[in-house]
């Protein structure tokens, strides 16, 4: 009955079943490793975790701890105690009612319960086992004598017989106790071994969890970071329409009121030239020469000179300086709305504007006057400075020692190229400050129009070639230490991130051996938008 009970007790509640590989939660309770791992991964997928015994709730994934002494005592337990209705084995001698055999006689070849046991004969040659229905196995099949031996040439067990007269003579045998233990000692090594790999396994497996968990998290916060972005993007864009639309309607409002003004001041002076002209030709039309010169007013119909130079003034005036729209205001009201748009992404999205330092390009490199463009070009005469490099490179003026931050660079000039990004402290001297060449640089090296290669300390990645857009994009997550590469073509291909620690601000750095490249900075779509104000 105890036995029972304690059986009872060894039971994972999950599966019903003794406990494989027991684990425990913080709240106690202990569960099949595998078991609690399948429950575990469903309540992921619903968003929660909580012990399935007393439903206690988890924040996070909880950490499984193996409970060695619990193991220990199922092993044990289940050694001493078979579970003799799953065996399927039966006493040979209860023929009436079907009862459990605890053990088998291999000399009897019988199977017996715990009342036949009592009575079996007890002389050596009866030799008692688990309870088995292969008894035959456990006898030679040439000589029908039990299995004692074990040929450690053949690998094979044998009996006496087999040992003294048979085919195994002279060989090398060992009792089964002792091959036994012998091969029970080579699988203790090869299990602690496997249940060492399986431990580091199922910390890789957790690790690459947490991850997986971590980087959902990093999206779902640049998801919203992203949405709150364009969001207000939106918002600024639909008030900047708002207000430049406002514009051209409050414009084109006061060029209708002046314009609809005149028009109405020139109906009235046409209606009155109308009336002159009908005066007028009713005076031209009569024949009596006294009425003609007696009639009054006549010198008010020929005074017509000074108000029509007056109305035409003011005509040429409304069409040409004041009746139009105020094209530089709009401009200047979109052009101002954009570029606060554009420094509003730029800042949020790490765009960063590089500027060459002039003070340390080589004197077989020119730089541009807008310090962008960077071309291989021999004698320039530059004054050797501890600054200046010797090789052909040239580092940005702007140091980064936090944040996130990406720019582009237009390679298409050059067959010959490294970008990348170094600390301050770099050898300028020749030999190995090249970028990549050492450890306080990291560089992407563009060697023909479809070779690259990663570079840091001297060490190469080759990089897989195909189709590119000739414009590489460098990103820097300095808190992260990472320093990423990006191919610009349709879509976008990286091409390399190396990880690290940095101790030092970074510089973005450009070396040429052939023709030229240009920082071609980032956010390009809106100030393209402005070149057509």
């Amino acid at each position: 009955m105890a036995s029972a009970d304690l059986r009872k007790e060894l039971e994972c509640s999950v599966c019903l079943n003794s406990y494989t590989d027991p684990v425990m939660l913080k709240c106690g309770h202990n569960f099949c490793r595998d078991c609690i791992g399948r429950v575990l991964d469903t309540q992921e997928r619903s968003g929660g975790y909580s012990c399935p015994e007393c439903r206690e709730q988890f924040q996070d994934r909880p950490a499984l701890h193996r409970n060695i002494t619990l193991r220990t005592i199922v092993e044990n337990f289940l050694s001493t105690h078979p579970d003799q209705e799953e065996s399927g084995v039966f006493c040979t001698y209860c023929i009436h009612t079907p009862v459990p055999a605890v053990k088998s006689c291999l000399h009897c070849e019988a199977s017996l319960c715990d009342d036949h046991l009592r009575v079996h004969n007890k002389s050596p040659e009866h030799v008692l086992c688990d309870p088995t229905t292969s008894l035959e196995n456990r006898k030679c099949s040439v000589h029908k004598e039990l299995l004692k031996y074990y040929c450690t040439e053949d690998s094979t067990c044998i009996c006496v017989s087999c040992s003294l007269a048979g085919e195994h003579r002279g060989h090398q045998v060992e009792t089964l106790d002792e091959a036994s233990e012998m091969k029970k000692k080579k699988l203790r090594k090869v299990l602690q071994k496997l249940m060492t790999e399986r431990e580091e396994t199922e910390k890789r497996v957790q690790s690459l969890q947490e991850h997986s968990r971590k980087v959902q998290g990093k999206a779902d916060d640049e998801t919203e970071r992203v949405t709150a972005l364009f969001m207000d993007l939106r918002r600024r864009l639909e008030d900047l329409e708002k207000r430049v639309l406002s514009e051209l309607s409050r414009q084109a409002e006061l060029v209708s009121i002046s314009v609809n003004d005149m028009i109405q001041q020139l109906e009235i002076k046409k209606d009155e030239l109308s009336r002159k002209l009908g005066d007028i030709e009713e005076l031209c039309n009569m024949t009596d020469p006294l009425t003609v010169l007696q009639e009054s007013d006549t010198g008010d119909l020929c005074d017509t000179e000074d108000g029509d130079d007056e109305d035409r003034e003011r005509h040429d005036k409304l069409l040409h300086d004041g009746g139009d729209l105020d094209v530089v205001e709009i401009s200047h009201t979109l052009h101002t709305g954009l570029s606060d748009i554009i420094q509003l992404t730029s800042g949020v999205l790490g765009i960063t504007d590089i500027l060459l330092d002039v003070s340390t390009a080589s004197n077989d490199l020119r730089i541009s006057d807008d310090r962008k463009t960077v071309s291989w070009l021999l004698h320039q005469n530059r004054l050797k400075t501890p600054e200046r490099f010797q090789c052909s490179q040239v580092m940005s003026s702007q140091s980064f020692s936090s944040g996130r931050h990406y720019w582009e660079v237009d390679i298409e000039g050059s067959g010959y190229c490294k970008v990348g990004m170094c600390y301050p402290s770099i050898d300028r001297r020749q030999g190995e400050s090249g970028i990549g060449n050492n450890k306080k640089s990291w560089g992407l090296r563009r060697w023909g129009f479809n070779y690259y290669l990663a570079i840091h300390d001297s060490k190469e990645i080759q990089l897989p070639g195909g189709v590119s857009s000739n414009r590489v994009r460098i990103d820097l997550d300095y808190e992260a230490g990472r320093i990423s590469f990006y191919d610009l073509c349709d879509p976008i291909r990286h091409f390399h991130t190396f990880t690290t620690t940095f101790t030092e601000p970074l510089h973005a750095v450009l070396g040429v051996w052939e023709g030229c490249i240009k920082i071609s900075g980032g956010g390009s779509d809106l100030r393209n938008l402005l070149r057509y104000w």
